[in-house]
């Protein structure tokens, strides 16, 4: 059964992905489908894992960023420290 989400998205990175999807013969909720099943049904333990590097340079303008958090309030210290 399909339910409806809205999602919200860069405007190029929408319309990147419209034309990806298109290429490849399918809908961008199919598209968005596919890789969401993916990437809750592979094990992964974070998006690093995820193998979507070259799906995700082309559709997107830069390379991604991901912003991890210590995880020890030791490492949190260190790092508000060097931040000053």
């Amino acid at each position: 059964m399909d339910a409806k989400v809205t999602l919200s998205f860069d405007a190029s990175v929408i319309e990147k992905a419209k034309n990806y999807a298109d290429s490849q013969g399918i809908s961008l909720s199919r598209l968005t489908e596919v890789l969401l099943r993916r990437l809750t049904s592979g094990g992964y333990q974070s998006l690093e894992d995820f193998p979507v590097s070259d799906w995700v340079q082309q559709l997107s303008e830069g390379e991604a960023q991901y912003i991890k958090i210590p995880k020890s309030s030791k490492d949190l210290r260190a790092k508000m420290r060097d931040s000053k």
